[in-house]
């Protein structure tokens, strides 16, 4: 990057991770002054606390997981994001629903707000993707693994939305069902799922 304007060098970073942190920019050679000249000269655009993405993009409505993923490199998209995510609800969260390791950092955001599930373990690691989000790696739980999960967590975001996922994934994924379960197995969780994978089978 060197002999390259302070806006070529922004660019070239933006272009290639679609949202980056000041420190990203930094590491790029941008000072804070640069940085904020950028920001005056309509070129970078501010999208959080400490996060920007080029001018004029148009943001979607997951692009609160993608500065979540900028903003919690290790977290996890969860319950009502992941179903939202995956068209299984009707639910609309405010917050984005992160996993993160029950020993890692607890992440301070102001924007967007989180809200966190601590787990360790298979359940921490299993059912895991990576999907591309503006430009952003964004990882979170597959369709499967967040049903069970929602029963493992249904006294946390209630069981009705648990029922509604799995009704969804079984309309959407009719032979897939096998999948839910292993993840329930995963959770542990499959005496409390049974009877409703029987009423909806």
């Amino acid at each position: 990057m060197i002999g390259q304007s302070p806006s070529d060098r922004a660019l070239q970073v933006l272009n290639r991770v679609g949202i980056a942190r000041s420190k990203d920019l930094e590491r790029a050679g941008i000072s804070r002054t640069q940085l904020r000249r950028l920001k005056e000269r309509g070129i970078v655009e501010r999208v959080g606390r400490g996060l920007y993405s080029r001018a004029g993009v148009v943001l979607t409505e997951r692009h609160n997981l993608a500065e979540a993923a900028r903003r919690v490199p290790g977290g996890i998209v969860c319950l009502l994001s992941a179903l939202r995510f995956h068209g299984l609800t009707t639910q609309n969260p405010f917050e984005v629903w992160l996993a993160i390791d029950r020993k890692a950092w607890r992440p301070r955001a102001e924007h967007p707000p989180l809200r966190l599930i601590y787990l360790s373990g298979r359940p921490l690691r299993e059912g895991v993707e990576e999907h591309d989000v503006g430009g952003v790696p964004v990882h979170l739980f597959s369709a499967a693994k967040t049903v069970a999960d929602c029963f493992k967590f249904r006294n946390k975001i209630g069981t009705d939305v648990a029922v509604e996922a799995l009704r969804e994934y079984r309309r959407l994924h009719p032979k897939r069902l096998d999948a839910v379960w292993r993840f329930a197995e995963v959770d542990r969780v499959t005496k409390v799922l049974q009877p409703y994978l029987e009423a909806v089978g």
